[in-house]
């Protein structure tokens, strides 16, 4: 796996832009070699941007809260267009902002102008619309944008069928413009975008390769939704189940966040909607298990059909990877014996009493079959690896 020449992509920030129509992209793509750069009108290199988390909790629209503080890595004045590959507009409330700012509508004129890509998610077609690029195109997002959208002098597309947050998988190609309803479509999104900037992502079997992620309440919100969603872009089946719960239940999910403290602050993360019930599971029909970290290892380890699963990948020599709190079910399992592994600071007595050998200054180890990082800042390596390990080349 390797890049001959390095892709470069552009990603326009601001804050309450939607969580992870920010880190997804983020991360996925420097797993791949391709380098990203965060940029803000107003804010420079290290300073950090509020995300938001738009979710769906029981009310007719979607509820807004506070996300991870993101840290950009690159200036805006700086910014030249035409050395970046792609250009990716997060969803959310910033847009407003942006959408008036001569300077960020300059930005999306250069891109349309080249061809290059651009993708656009949930509210984000707004940025389009007011750069008047959108006339003649193709183009989808939140309900709301329809409107928006057809004002530009584009054309309104929505996928059929969509009954749940599960049904959301498109994402619409118009030539060098990528639209999506948001975050869940984000599989489809990232192959879009892998192949708009010419990658090609490739396999030595024929059958397709399928993953399994073991999550809980309070899973950690980038440690499952990260690799989850850059695995269906390389085109894996992949599923999310927890103990007792069906297809279409949740699981929430948490986020941690500096404030000053000893530690991080915890806060409510997105949802995660499990993909298959937990009954109907059988270890044999998957060649890799996902364990995040967060809290829900703490549930799962007293769960024994939890750690009878999780050995049996093991008992079986399949792949097997634990992020962060995830190594405490790895090690109720006794899958770190002799290993080395990745971990936390909060995880390293655990990790030594099932047997493992931490790797005090890496903070992603592959040691044969088994993948360990220490936190989500590891989730580029993470990603990597676990692709690697799965078989899959993407060269671009």
């Amino acid at each position: 796996m390797g890049s001959i020449a390095q892709r470069s992509a552009l990603i326009l920030c601001g804050d309450y832009m939607e969580d992870f129509e920010v880190a997804v992209p983020f991360y996925a793509l420097q797993a791949f070699g391709v380098r990203v750069d965060c940029v803000s009108p107003n804010k420079k290199s290290g300073d950090k941007c509020i995300t938001a988390v738009h979710e769906f909790l029981g009310f007719e629209l979607y509820t807004e809260l506070p996300g991870h503080k993101f840290e950009l890595n690159a200036n805006f004045e700086e910014v030249k267009p035409e050395s970046y590959d792609a250009l990716i507009i997060p969803g959310g409330r910033f847009t407003e902002l942006l959408s008036v700012d001569e300077k960020c509508l300059t930005v999306v004129t250069k891109f349309a102008e080249t061809g290059r890509t651009i993708l656009c998610t949930c509210h984000s077609q707004l940025m389009l619309a007011a750069a008047g690029v959108l006339k003649g195109k193709k183009c989808t997002g939140f309900g709301s944008m329809k409107p928006v959208i057809e004002l530009a002098g584009g054309t309104w597309w929505e996928q059929s069928g969509i009954s749940s947050v599960l049904d959301i998988t498109a994402c619409l190609e118009d030539g060098n413009i990528l639209s999506s309803i948001g975050w869940p479509a984000h599989g489809e999104c990232l192959n879009l975008l892998f192949h708009s900037i010419g990658a090609q992502i490739s396999s030595p079997t024929d059958t397709t390769i399928s993953v399994l992620f073991l999550c809980g309440d309070y899973v950690e919100d980038y440690e499952f939704n990260v690799p989850f969603r850059a695995l269906q872009g390389l085109g894996c089946r992949v599923d999310a189940v927890a103990p007792k719960k069906k297809r279409g239940e949740t699981c929430v999910s948490s986020i941690y966040v500096d404030e000053g403290g000893e530690i991080p602050i915890e806060k409510r993360g997105h949802n995660v909607y499990l993909t298959a019930d937990w009954d109907e599971i059988k270890v044999d029909d998957y060649d890799c298990v996902v364990v995040p970290g967060g809290r829900s290892p703490e549930l799962l380890i007293m769960n024994s059909e939890a750690i009878s699963m999780v050995k049996k990948f093991g008992e079986k020599e399949k792949i097997i990877a634990g992020f962060g709190q995830g190594q405490w079910l790895l090690a109720a399992a006794s899958l770190l014996q002799g290993k080395r592994c990745a971990s936390s600071h909060g995880m390293k007595v655990t990790v030594e009493l099932g047997g493992g050998k931490v790797a005090e200054t890496e903070g992603c180890v592959r040691d044969g079959k088994l993948l360990t990082a220490a936190g989500y800042r590891q989730l580029p390596a993470f990603v990597f690896h676990l692709a690697n390990l799965l078989a899959f080349s993407v060269v671009f």
